[in-house]
């Protein structure tokens, strides 16, 4: 008795598989299914493709000029900091807006700008930040991380350039997370 019923239910599953495979087949033959099938799956890549076109770099003029400058190289090797930087050694951090505000990508690479309406006159550069949230930004909300971090102050002058100035040790107490 017991066999007889193993045998029926063995006989009725593989009909199903048959039935389902049978169907999946005649299915995928049939033109408007494909045609369908590739229409999402077009729009399903394009539609990934627009949300992630990245902002135009921002190039600034220092009035100060020295021998060495970030993005300049020395035997191979990338200065990402000169003088008037404050570099900080994070461990993988987070750095944090000290402000609501705005980040930038700086034409230097590895470098991006954060700028704030609260000091509307100052310019922070950021150097060394990894996975960096460019657009607008929250006080408080993460702006990137990295294993350092060189940090320069700029203050715009009358003539439209730009010169670097020593960072306020409350805006990078709040980047850095403290209160």
């Amino acid at each position: 008795m017991k066999m007889m019923n193993m045998q029926a239910i063995d006989s009725s599953s593989r009909q199903l598989g048959y039935f389902l495979t049978r169907l999946v087949v005649s299915l995928f033959r049939r033109r408007l299914f494909r045609s369908r099938l590739s229409l999402y799956f077009l729009a399903l890549w394009l539609s990934s493709c627009a949300a992630h076109s990245a902002p135009e770099p921002r190039s600034i003029t220092l009035q100060q000029q020295w021998a060495l400058n970030p993005g300049d190289e020395i035997a191979g090797k990338a200065i990402s900091g000169s003088l008037g930087d404050v570099s900080l050694f994070l461990q993988g951090q987070q750095i944090k807006a000290p402000f609501d505000g705005e980040i930038e990508p700086s034409e230097l690479d590895d470098c991006a700008f954060y700028s704030t309406p609260e000091i509307p006159a100052y310019l922070f550069r950021l150097c060394g930040l990894r996975r960096v949230n460019y657009g607008k930004v929250s006080a408080g909300k993460p702006i990137g991380k990295g294993d350092y971090l060189s940090f320069a102050t700029l203050r715009r002058q009358p003539d439209g350039t730009w010169i670097i100035v020593e960072p306020a040790r409350g805006v990078l107490e709040k980047a850095l997370g403290a209160s």
